[in-house]
C-alpha cells in the first residue's frame, strides 16, 4: 500500500473507530453504571497495553514517571468517567461533537499556561469554535428539554484535560516512544481504577443479573480494545507517515461517523445543531490550517 492511500487508510479506520466510541459508550450504560463502564474501560484497555508494550516499562526514565501518572489521569483516567457521566443525559452525537474542542483547547493551553505561540489565525479559529459549542448547547438543550445539558460541563472538562495532556506529551514527553507513553500512562491507572470497580458494586449478583450486562461487557471490551488500546497506535502510526496537520483531520470525520450512528438509534439532532457543529468544525480547521501545508 502506497503512502499516500496508507495514510487515507489509517484516517479512514481511525474516524470510524473514535466516531463510533460515543454509541458503545451510550449502549454500555444500559448495563453498567458510569462509574463502573469507566473503570472497566482503563482495566480492560491497561491489559491490552500491559499486553502489548510491557517491555517497554523499564526503558522508562525515573523522572519521566510524574509526567506519565499525570497524562494518563489526564488524558485517560477521568475522562473514561466523564464521557460516561455526561451520555447519561447527552446524546452521543452532541457528545462527539463538543470533543471536537480538544485543539482549540490545546492551542488555548498551549498558549496561556506552556507559553506555546499562537497565530492570530488559531485564535480566531479558537473563537469560532466556541460560538459554536455555546450554539450546539443551547439549541440542544431547547430542543431535549428533558436532558441535562449542564452535563456537557463533563465534556468539555475532558477536552480540556486531553488538551493538557497533549501540551505535557509535547513539552515533557517528547522523547519517549509513543506505545511506551501509553503503557506509562496505565501503570499509573491501572490500580486506581480496579478500587474504583471494587466500591462500584461491580462484582455482584445484582450487576450480572441485569438483563443487559452482557451486551455492556461485549461494549466495553469493543471500546477499550478498539477506541481506545488500538486507536492510540493507529493514530502514532498516522503521525508518523504524513503529518501532525494532516493526523488532527480526524477530529472533522469523527462526528460525522457519531451522528450517523446517533440518527440510526433514534437521536434528535436540529438543522440550526447542525449549523452549530459546522462553525466549531470550522473552528478546528482555521486553527490547525498551515499556509505551507501541503
Amino acid at each position: 500500500m502506497g503512502g499516500v492511500n496508507s495514510k487515507w487508510f489509517y484516517l479512514f479506520v481511525l474516524s470510524l473507530i473514535w466516531g463510533s466510541s460515543f454509541i458503545l459508550i451510550k449502549k454500555a450504560l444500559l448495563g453498567l453504571t458510569p462509574y463502573q463502564l469507566g473503570a472497566l474501560r482503563v482495566v480492560i484497555t491497561g491489559l491490552f497495553l500491559f499486553a502489548m508494550g510491557f517491555k517497554t516499562i523499564k526503558t522508562i526514565k525515573s523522572t519521566d514517571w510524574k509526567w506519565l501518572i499525570i497524562s494518563g489521569v489526564l488524558g485517560s483516567f477521568i475522562p473514561s468517567f466523564f464521557f460516561a457521566i455526561a451520555e447519561t443525559e447527552i446524546d452521543s452525537a452532541v457528545v462527539s461533537v463538543l470533543n471536537s474542542l480538544v485543539p482549540l483547547n490545546a492551542i488555548l493551553l498551549g498558549f496561556a499556561v506552556f507559553k506555546i505561540a499562537s497565530t492570530k489565525r488559531q485564535i480566531v479559529g479558537v473563537i469560532i469554535g466556541f460560538v459554536g459549542t455555546a450554539m450546539l448547547i443551547l439549541k440542544g438543550a431547547d430542543l431535549n428539554p428533558n436532558q441535562n445539558y449542564w452535563y456537557a460541563v463533563f465534556v468539555i472538562l475532558s477536552t480540556l484535560m486531553y488538551a493538557t495532556n497533549v501540551n505535557i506529551i509535547k513539552k515533557y514527553l517528547q522523547h519517549v516512544k509513543p506505545l511506551t507513553i501509553a503503557t506509562g500512562n496505565f501503570v499509573g491507572i491501572f490500580i486506581p481504577a480496579i478500587i474504583v470497580l471494587l466500591f462500584t458494586d461491580f462484582f455482584s449478583e445484582e450487576t450480572f443479573s441485569k438483563p443487559d450486562f452482557k451486551m455492556a461487557m461485549v461494549y466495553i471490551t469493543i471500546l477499550s480494545f478498539f477506541g481506545t488500546a488500538l486507536a492510540k497506535i493507529l493514530f502514532n502510526k498516522l503521525v508518523h507517515i504524513s503529518t501532525p496537520v494532516f493526523a488532527s483531520s480526524v477530529t472533522y470525520l469523527m462526528p460525522i461517523v457519531a451522528l450517523m450512528w446517533g440518527f440510526l438509534d433514534g437521536e434528535t439532532f436540529s438543522w440550526l445543531q447542525g449549523v452549530a457543529s459546522i462553525i466549531i468544525l470550522l473552528g478546528v480547521y482555521l486553527s490547525h490550517k498551515k499556509k505551507t501545508e501541503v
